[in-house]
């Protein structure tokens, strides 16, 4: 039988579910004195893959173990015994990955993750200077209308209203004609709106303190911006824009404490026990 046929044979068994790896002790591939066994294989194969897909995965296994003894052989020739001599990096790297897996699962069982809106507008309030915007936010309502739809003076008209009637009206009007957004419950970044303009507007801070309303017109459309509300640069962000952010460090707070309680705790029944010594 040819060596490739023999190999892809080989590869196939390996992807099998029947495939019995404690009793063939055959190995799948060599590098110098060290041995890939199908159980490694095995352990990587998905289940319920067709045979053609393992083959793939299984090719891909081999090739990359080998590829990674070759690279640990020529460390091992070239190293010197003092840098080859990694016997306490790997014991700190076990001791820190079983201490963290098991804060991990402290975690998971003992932290508290409700947190109240109380909770956030307090800490909130106690560090908003945490929480200066670095853009401009406004409360909009943005219009864009092609200078070719009719009655353009009624969405005119009523883009400054606060007539929930006229705001209807609007809305269907730029159903049919315009692009319409209202953003007048929820607070956006007026970068985001500056996109669509046809100008710079080169110190929007003053626009946004001095003007309510703004109308801006190319060859195509007429751009209609009622600012119902806005924060500048420098100035506290309203908590509904950081609530998510004081939320995760309220959590991540817990988190430490929950911690430190936890080394504390164990010194201590440790401290009780007579468990150590200090010389």
């Amino acid at each position: 039988m040819r060596p490739l046929l023999l190999f892809a044979i080989l590869l196939f068994m390996v992807s099998c579910t029947g495939y019995k790896r404690k009793q063939d002790k055959e190995p799948v591939a060599r590098v110098f004195d060290r041995y890939l066994y199908p159980d490694a294989i095995n352990d990587i194969i998905p289940a319920n893959i067709s045979p053609p897909d393992s083959v793939i995965i299984a090719r891909d296994f081999i090739e990359k173990w080998i590829k990674k003894q070759l690279l640990l052989n020529k460390a091992e020739l070239n190293l010197t015994d003092e840098e080859k001599n990694v016997d306490e990096q790997i014991e700190n790297y076990k001791t820190s990955l079983l201490i963290y897996k098991y804060e991990q699962s402290l975690i998971r069982q003992k932290l508290d993750t409700f947190i109240s809106d109380n909770e956030i507008k307090e800490y909130y309030n106690e560090n908003s200077s945490n929480f200066l915007l670095n853009d401009n936010l406004v409360k909009a309502l943005f219009l864009q209308v092609p200078r070719t739809s009719p009655d353009v003076w009624k969405a005119r008209r009523w883009y400054r209203s606060v007539n929930e009637e006229d705001l209807n009206k609007l809305e269907d009007y730029s159903y049919q004609y315009a692009k319409y957004d209202y953003f007048n419950d929820n607070w956006i970044y007026f970068s985001e709106i500056e996109k669509y303009l046809p100008i710079k507007i080169e110190n929007p801070e003053r626009y946004l303190k001095y003007r309510k309303f703004f109308e801006i017109k190319d060859s195509t459309y007429y751009y209609f911006v009622n600012i119902k509300d806005y924060r500048l640069i420098g100035t506290v962000s309203p908590i509904e824009i950081v609530s998510r952010n004081i939320r995760n460090i309220i959590l991540n707070k817990r988190k430490i404490r929950l911690i430190k309680n936890l080394e504390t705790n164990i010194y201590n029944d440790a401290l009780n026990r007579n468990n150590f010594t200090i010389y």
